[in-house]
């Protein structure tokens, strides 16, 4: 396989490209649709969508989801590779990833597709026939073979791995953003985000510092509340690079878009005025206190209580799973405020302020204590249970100032969250893949680089194939949420796809590394550990393709 400094060979691959995806999609679009007519009639009970029959028939209904999201994927590559076409930037290394994307897909969605390690969805698990690849599907699936992968490797090499940064698609403003922010991850993470992870340390201040100054934590925020007022591509866009350095430091936002989200969404006009440019500032770190520890995904079932001292609020319960706890300032804290309510109704939220904790004491406030949950990894903000007694929140902090909105305000906030949940899964596999070829390229096993063996180098293109899908049906849907457009739907695929093919990047260069990616002094393992929160975290894969399969059914 040629290297940098020699000449590339010119591919003797499939050159219509264009001329046959746009066939082969609509096909599966097709096939789709039968689909969800098929599991409509299954779970449909007197004119309506049967929540116990969608529970029984589960493993259908999650096999539709990973088909529409497969679909969706091939449905925002081929918009990408026509947006590149038209503007005459659809080069070699694009219509490789073009080809081999849809090659690769269609054959899963004719022989089944991986919801999981040990589960594949098939046609007879949704009832329906084989989807039948036509002639132009049958040709991006015979093109997808060793010659292409091979090639597509020789392309990134020359390009020293950097093939998915070429003609994203994105507009020259967000590009210069990535490029800043490629830069701050080169040079003041990279360099230190493995010892942070080994030592298991806070990221320090001062990167927060750097990252407030940069406007990490006012991205989106609107500028007459101290932010500057981006779209939400801006936010992947930053979070995935960030994330590519280090997933803990790509997550340090998250916590700051979830508040400035439910605060813009629900908040009164005092509290946008009070809370969002200190937001934006990071004058103040937000944290999300949602989840307890016999609840999990079921937040209509939460127990911690809020009751009424006078003007003022009381609130007594556990929590867990709680990031960045010991550090911030304020907590956007779910509790219920109805007590004769046993689901979403009687829940509020709260600007629960507090005071930032030390090493040594790392809650201070009153009403309130909290332990350490060791991970294996996403360590650098560290997770924390909480228990409450009678911890005393203002009245005026009460979001919105009703009680029993606050599942809906934290519903409004969920489209936001996958979409930079599956950017920070994107930064994730972009590390993996470009420290998996790093080590395939220096490594020399029978006389030659790993990286010149088929089975290496088909490995390390599938994940640029399937960096560049998540990636664009990530960019698609931050699109169509700055378009003010409902977009769970959208942001529910990008987040599922992503996370797995963040495992499955992180996985496969844990196996280019062979035994040194066991190894804890090797970044490789990091990445594994990392990876594996992503599937798990706003919204596990079971739950999030439960709420696609739901939504397609609308």
């Amino acid at each position: 396989m040629p290297h940098d400094g020699q000449a590339l060979p010119q591919s003797p691959l499939l050159t219509e490209g264009l001329a046959l995806t746009g066939p082969a999609l609509a096909e599966v679009q097709a096939h789709l649709a039968t689909a969800r007519d098929a599991l409509a009639a299954r779970v449909t009970v007197a004119g309506k969508i049967s929540a116990a029959a969608l529970e029984t028939h589960q493993y259908a209904a999650h096999g539709l989801a990973w088909l529409a999201t497969y679909v969706q994927g091939l449905t925002q590559l081929q918009a990408w590779a026509e947006g590149l076409h038209s503007a005459g930037k659809l080069g070699e290394t694009e219509g490789l990833i073009l080809q081999l994307g849809f090659g690769e897909y269609l054959a899963q969605i004719a022989g089944g597709i991986a919801m999981s390690q040990n589960e594949i969805a098939r046609a007879a698990d949704l009832g329906i026939a084989p989807y039948q690849p036509g002639a132009a599907a049958q040709a991006l699936i015979a093109a997808a073979h060793d010659a292409a992968r091979m090639r597509l490797v020789a392309l990134m090499r020359a390009r020293n791995g950097a093939a998915t940064f070429e003609a994203s698609g994105l507009d020259d403003e967000l590009e210069m953003i990535r490029d800043q922010f490629r830069r701050f991850a080169d040079e003041e993470v990279i360099p230190h985000a493995h010892g942070w992870h080994l030592k298991d340390e806070l990221i320090p201040l001062d990167i927060i510092t750097k990252l407030a100054e940069m406007g990490v934590f006012g991205l989106t925020i609107p500028e007459e509340h101290g932010g500057f007022g981006l779209p939400k591509a801006a936010m992947v866009v930053v979070s995935e690079e960030l994330s590519r350095g280090y997933i803990g430091v790509g997550s340090l936002g998250t916590r700051s878009e979830i508040a400035a989200e439910l605060i813009l969404c629900g908040g009164t006009p005092e509290q946008k005025a009070q809370w969002l440019p200190k937001i934006a500032s990071a004058e103040i770190l937000p944290t999300a206190v949602f989840t307890e520890p016999n609840t999990g995904s079921d937040l209509g079932a939460l127990r911690t209580r809020a009751v009424r001292e006078g003007e003022d609020w009381a609130i007594t319960g556990n929590k867990t799973w709680i990031t960045h706890a010991a550090r911030a300032h304020v907590m956007m804290l779910m509790a219920r405020t109805d007590p004769d309510t046993r689901d979403y109704r009687g829940l509020s939220l709260f600007l629960a302020e507090k005071t930032p904790g030390t090493a040594e004491d790392p809650f201070p406030t009153p009403g309130m204590t909290g332990g350490e949950i060791e991970v294996l990894g996403y360590r650098g903000m560290k997770e924390y249970e909480l228990a409450f007694d009678n911890f005393a929140v203002k009245g005026e902090n009460l979001l919105g100032g009703v009680t029993g909105q606050g599942f809906k305000q934290l519903m409004q906030t969920f489209e936001s969250a996958r979409i930079q949940t599956a950017a920070r899964a994107i930064g994730v596999a972009q590390a993996a893949m470009e420290t998996a070829m790093r080590y395939a390229t220096d490594r020399i096993q029978f006389g030659k680089p790993l990286i010149e063996f088929p089975r290496v180098a088909a490995k390390l293109a599938m994940m640029a194939v399937e960096i560049a899908i998540s990636r664009q049906i990530t960019y698609h849907a931050a699109r169509e949420k700055d378009q003010g457009k409902r977009c769970d739907l959208e942001a529910g695929m990008a987040k599922l796809l992503a996370a797995r093919v963040a495992w499955a990047a992180a996985d496969t260069g844990v196996q280019i590394h062979g035994g040194n990616g066991f190894a804890m002094e090797y970044v490789a393992s990091r990445l594994l550990c990392d990876a594996r929160i992503l599937s798990i975290f706003e919204g596990a894969a079971e739950i999030q393709a439960q709420v696609i399969a739901r939504r397609l059914l609308d």
